[in-house]
């Protein structure tokens, strides 16, 4: 309601939230996207209780809060919202959003008087995914007309210590006129020839003169350079303590900036799923709480999802006939309702070429099982297709109290929660929600062709995940669900489901 209001409001350039709990999470997003879309304003927030520490102190505060820590910054990001560490980050940000204009490129141009905090910044500057410019030769040579010959006249541009106004004069002025150049940040240490307050009024002229792009200041020093900061802030120019906060408030204008020129479409709706099918399925399975496989890679397939063949088997003879059928090579897995982990229990066998090699698979299995799982009830064995050489990803849901349905990327295999490369969003997706998540994780250089290797089919893999948000806002009786690993061929061969889990 207050996220409406301020949208509204003429004075409010920017919103600041703070947050403990989170009841409704899709009101949530919808008022931030609402907002942001319909009149470009940046939304700020906090989430408090990012620690086991802190929830507990909030749930004691103000009730239960929603989800894990990692889905709030996913679902955050999706909607639009800048997620804060800090207060001081927080009003970091807000300064650079509400007084200054936003960067239309990442490319920055630093000046200082000082060449270590100018390092820092630079560094800062790319640790944060932004550039420095580089100066285009008619900037080059009016630095060198302007700038004494100790100057360095590269980016970033040190007008040496004993420099007075003129030469910030200079070096700002042309920074700014550069085409190259989106934005400045400029850095002042106080020194015996140092005019602070000369210095700061000629910035404020000198940005006055140029209000296409932003300038953010560093005037380092505290009481010495108190004066100076007010002369700044008192024209809205925004000052940093630090040179570090400058580039992460410039990135964060920057990413706004961009975020504005996605085009977003509703999400897709796949007119070839059965939805019938899967509800039916989901009916028989009241009172269960895992679907068992079987029923499992059905319902996938009623939303198109690209599962493998598969018969299940109760004798060896049975299983070595659903093989021939099928076609070698395949795999055998318990068929269970009170497995879930089939690999703990030796529960999975692959890669079996011939009839003999599934029967005597069969009966190991079988004997194996009775003795780690003598109370499970066993229904048979599943004699599934080898999916094709890929690379082994997961696609998950999870309903979460808040935000609702919740789909989760990441690589997969056996190690997926040592590793946590992950991503998460909720559901509803759109096209650029999907291509977004996947692009998120650590590892898709390994899709992508990373060192020489061919390019995994990262568009089925977007249309699976699309899918499966479609099935997770369908079927709201499923409480979790797996599919790890689904097998991502190369570039045009399509992914396949390897395995699945449902629990309800």
């Amino acid at each position: 309601d207050l996220m409406y209001y301020l949208a509204e409001d003429a004075d409010t350039k920017v919103i600041l939230i703070y947050l403990e709990e989170i009841r409704d999470g899709q009101a949530l997003m919808k008022a931030a996207q609402d907002v942001i879309r319909s009149t470009g304003k940046p939304i700020l927030a906090i989430k408090s209780g990012r620690t086991q520490a802190g929830a507990s102190a909030a749930a004691s505060h103000t009730g239960s809060l929603a989800g894990s820590d990692e889905v709030a910054n996913a679902i955050f990001k999706q909607a639009g919202i800048e997620r804060c560490s800090t207060i001081e980050d927080m009003f970091n940000k807000a300064m650079a959003l509400a007084y200054q204009p936003r960067p239309k490129t990442n490319k920055v141009a630093i000046i200082t008087n000082a060449g270590g905090p100018g390092v820092m910044a630079a560094d800062a500057v790319c640790d944060c995914g932004l550039q420095l410019a580089q100066f285009s030769p008619e900037t080059t040579e009016l630095f060198k007309r302007a700038l004494p010959a100790t100057a360095n006249i590269k980016n970033p541009v040190d007008v040496i210590g004993d420099a007075r106004s003129d030469r910030y004069q200079a070096a700002l002025s042309g920074a700014l006129a550069d085409p190259d150049v989106a934005g400045a940040m400029v850095i002042l240490t106080p020194q015996s020839m140092t005019d602070i307050e000369d210095i700061a009024l000629t910035v404020v002229k000198t940005r006055g003169s140029n209000f296409e792009k932003p300038v953010y200041t560093s005037f380092m020093g505290e009481a010495d350079v108190a004066k100076g900061i007010d002369i700044l802030l008192r024209a809205r120019i925004p000052h940093y303590i630090l040179p570090e906060s400058m580039a992460t408030s410039f990135a964060t204008a920057y990413r706004f900036e961009q975020s504005l020129k996605v085009e977003r479409r509703p999400a897709p709706v796949f007119k070839d799923v059965d939805r019938a099918r899967a509800q039916k399925l989901l009916k028989a399975a009241e009172g269960k709480r895992h679907l068992p496989e079987a029923e499992a890679t059905e319902l996938l397939a009623a939303y198109g999802l690209p599962v493998l063949p598969y018969r299940v088997a109760r004798t060896a003879t049975e299983a070595a006939k659903a093989a021939e059928e099928i076609g070698f090579p395949v795999a055998l897995k318990v068929y269970s309702p009170d497995i879930v982990h089939k690999m703990d229990v030796g529960g999975v066998k692959l890669n079996l070429n011939g009839a003999g090699a599934v029967k005597d698979a069969f009966e190991n299995m079988m004997a194996a099982l009775r003795k780690a799982q003598p109370e499970a009830t066993i229904l048979g064995l599943n004699v599934q297709k080898m999916a094709p050489a890929g690379r082994e990803t997961i696609l998950g849901l999870k309903r979460d109290p808040a935000f609702g349905p919740v789909i989760m990327f990441g690589l997969g295999g056996s190690f997926v929660e040592i590793f946590k490369d992950v991503s998460f969003r909720a559901a509803p997706l759109d096209a650029h929600d999907v291509s977004s998540m996947v692009r998120e994780i650590r590892s898709f250089p390994i899709l992508d062709g990373a060192r020489g290797a061919r390019k995994c089919d990262v568009a089925k893999l977007e249309e699976c995940i699309l899918r499966l948000a479609q099935l997770a806002v369908d079927c709201p009786q499923i409480q979790e669900l797996d599919m790890n690993p689904v097998i991502v061929g190369e570039e045009g061969k399509g992914a396949f489901v390897a395995d699945a889990r449902v629990m309800l």
